[in-house]
């Protein structure tokens, strides 16, 4: 165990409440959103923990657990195993929106609507925000796609890429964090299909008149097209979740 890990050179409070297990997650937290623990960092071992909140070893497994749940830490098996920061979370919202959609807590329609509000939300303030730099970011994945699927490479991870980028072009961190949720949802949804370049080709063509109607900062033109292109997707979808449920068949 690497002792110049930052956990065993900061101050820590022991800690003697009923929930202890929550506080000791709440501290880890801190510690990683103020940047001292950062993705990579492996924390002290379980009894060092115990021994640093003046805990039981069972609530240290419990909060680990918890922080592990909420995507903050990876349990690593093995002699050189242990608790280590790694940003897990937008796989876990994924998870969990596919768990609600197969449970029919969510539909597939619910989810292509959200998806459109918010991305045509982004989307204004992307033709406002956008820079030379952007765009040239945005025909970059289009090029690929199109390399790719030229060899006879699936352009999926291409295609989702598009829509990050338009994104970060937002200039809107949380708009970031949603469109990077959502479409790990999308690529799980099309990692599931048969490549079929004819569709392939067809969602680059439509990428093409959406970053050409950004070029010219036509907010109105690429708001249909955005939003025409969403709307089919989310009709694949849907097939796609009727036939899984056809033959009883769980997402993971």
């Amino acid at each position: 165990m690497n002792e110049h890990s930052p956990m065993f050179r900061l101050p820590l409070a022991p800690l003697k409440t009923e929930r202890a297990f929550e506080r000791i997650c709440s501290e880890i937290k801190r510690l990683i959103f103020k940047g001292v623990l950062k993705p990579g960092d492996r924390l002290p071992p379980e009894t060092e923990l115990a021994r640093r909140f003046n805990v039981g070893r069972q609530t240290v497994r419990e909060a680990l657990r918890l922080l592990e749940l909420a995507g903050f830490i990876t349990i690593q098996k093995g002699c050189a195993g242990g608790a280590v920061i790694e940003d897990t979370i937008l796989n876990t919202i994924s998870n969990s929106i596919f768990n609600a959609i197969y449970m029919k807590k969510i539909t597939v329609e619910e989810l292509t609507v959200a998806r459109l509000e918010i991305e045509k939300a982004m989307l204004k303030y992307a033709v406002e925000e956008i820079t030379p730099e952007d765009l040239q970011g945005l025909q970059k994945t289009i090029n690929q796609a199109k390399e790719h699927a030229e060899i006879g490479i699936h352009p999926f991870k291409d295609n989702i890429e598009f829509h990050k980028s338009l994104a970060k072009a937002s200039k809107n961190k949380m708009f970031v964090i949603l469109v990077d949720a959502l479409m790990a949802v999308v690529a799980d949804f099309l990692s599931r299909l048969q490549p079929d370049f004819e569709i392939s080709r067809k969602v680059i063509y439509e990428h093409e008149r959406i970053l050409d109607a950004l070029k010219r900062r036509k907010l109105e033109e690429a708001d249909a097209l955005l939003e025409d292109h969403i709307l089919e997707v989310g009709r694949r979808f849907q097939d796609i979740v009727t036939e899984l449920m056809k033959k009883d068949m769980y997402f993971y």
